[in-house]
């Protein structure tokens, strides 16, 4: 087939499409008939209608319909046999009249890019190492004490003691307390509450705030100036300063259960008491840096193949991964209670750069994958699946959940791809061994 394509772009081109109108004639009647059956007419019984009244109702939607599919097919046929990779579908737009005797559609349709992988050699990348010692692990047990803490009242001698001699109330105490607030001697909406409990040093209430209840004892009140940031939530005392008046009613401090065996059971520990859940603990945080560090790993691989590639990217696909990410914010907004989320209004453009660098990192693995043979090969994805099911209290079902659906076993096959793509990034690249501590491991983004 002769056809010219002409380059309006970049990946963008064009071929006119022409053909006889006579080339349409043995399906047109066909067509027509297939029409008439159902075709309801005054005088004439269903499948009787004539093919002349038929063709007067039907006969240009369906001289367009049959126009399109042969100029499709024809634009298909022509695509195949020149071996051209389409990125999605072509859009046909009709440049003669229906009725004409040559008829002539224009298709617009987009290729990949041709990609030629950068040179990663000089680019540096940090492999990171990080062990887990006693501290971690005590930082790790104090949060899960953190979480189980309790109250008592200052000045009570209960089971946990009495909180000591001063019953004012300090960072860490939980208190009660009744407000009221004012602007100009006049009190405002949402400025006044009763039985009002939170945790001081937490950042739940603003810093003045907190500042004026420290150092209260049950009983006593006080009376501060309080100024509203510019950018508060509540627009009518935004920028504005407000004096309050708060009572304490309560001041309750904080009792953190001991590292025991009683411990060990109140999260759900059985046997081996708490040196059980010292070394779980360490085990979870070695899991923890394996993780981060294989993430880390992984994003600088990635980011070395982006930022040496440069390809020219398909507006289909782009236009395609935006729309995707826009549902999915939608569906993130609905989780999130956010009323009507499905017709939220998102800006334009908000989510392009996230899809251009996407859409250009999908281009360069599937190069990759292809051209250095990275495919995963079974005992790769096997390997990975018996790595995740280990954790889990029956692998054997873990694994079987993952074989048992093959969406599960694609995303296993993508992540394993991932990483062979990234075992040869770091075999070509520079790669700096650097030694961390947990605590800075975690606060890398």
């Amino acid at each position: 087939m002769s056809l010219q394509i002409e380059n309006l772009g970049a990946l963008e081109r064009k071929v006119s499409l022409a053909f006889a109108k006579t080339d349409l004639l043995p399906k047109r009647e066909a067509k027509l008939k297939q029409l008439g059956k159902n075709m309801k007419m005054a005088g004439f019984r269903p499948g009787k209608v004539p093919l002349k009244m038929i063709e007067q109702q039907y006969g240009q939607q369906v001289d367009f319909e049959l126009s399109f599919d042969h100029a499709s097919n024809q634009f298909f046929d022509f695509a195949e046999s020149e071996k051209i990779e389409l990125v999605g579908q072509p859009r046909l737009e009709p440049k003669s009249d229906l009725d004409a005797e040559n008829i002539v559609f224009d298709a617009y349709f987009e290729v990949f890019p041709t990609v030629t992988v950068g040179d990663v050699s000089q680019t540096e990348i940090t492999r990171y190492e990080t062990e887990v010692n006693e501290q971690e692990i005590n930082k790790t047990l104090d949060l899960l004490r953190q979480q189980r803490v309790h109250f008592h009242a200052r000045g009570e001698d209960l089971e946990h003691g009495d909180g000591g001699a001063d019953q004012s109330a300090q960072n860490g105490d939980q208190v009660t307390i009744d407000f009221v607030g004012s602007i100009d001697a006049v009190e405002f909406d949402g400025g006044k509450a009763n039985d009002f409990t939170f945790v001081l040093g937490k950042g739940q209430m603003l810093p003045e705030f907190e500042s004026a209840a420290v150092g209260l004892k049950a009983g006593e009140e006080r009376v501060f100036p309080l100024s509203f940031p510019a950018d508060y939530h509540g627009k009518e005392v935004a920028g504005k300063i407000a004096e309050f008046k708060i009572t304490m009613k309560k001041v309750e401090w904080p009792h953190l259960p001991a590292l025991d065996d009683d411990f060990a059971l109140s999260i759900g520990v059985t046997e081996g008491g708490i040196e059980k859940v010292r070394e779980e603990v360490k085990q979870n945080l070695l899991r923890e840096i394996e993780r981060r560090t294989k993430n880390l790993l992984k994003n600088q691989a990635l980011e070395a193949l982006s930022s040496t590639t440069t390809l020219d990217l398909p507006k289909f696909l782009v236009s395609q991964e935006e729309e995707r990410l826009i549902e999915l914010a939608r569906k993130d907004l609905e989780q999130r209670g956010v009323p009507n989320a499905k017709n939220a209004p998102i800006p334009e453009g908000m989510f392009t750069p996230q899809a251009e660098q996407r859409v250009k990192l999908g281009l360069i693995l599937n190069n990759l994958v292809k051209e250095l043979a990275l495919k995963p090969t079974p005992e790769q994805i096997k390997a990975e699946i018996e790595d995740q099911a280990a954790s889990y209290e029956d692998p054997n079902e873990v694994t079987l959940w993952y074989y048992s659906d093959p969406s599960r076993l694609a995303d296993i096959e993508s992540l394993v791809t991932e990483n062979n793509v990234v075992s040869y990034v770091l075999s070509k690249a520079k790669v700096i061994d650097k030694k961390i501590s947990f605590e800075e491991l975690s606060a890398i983004k």
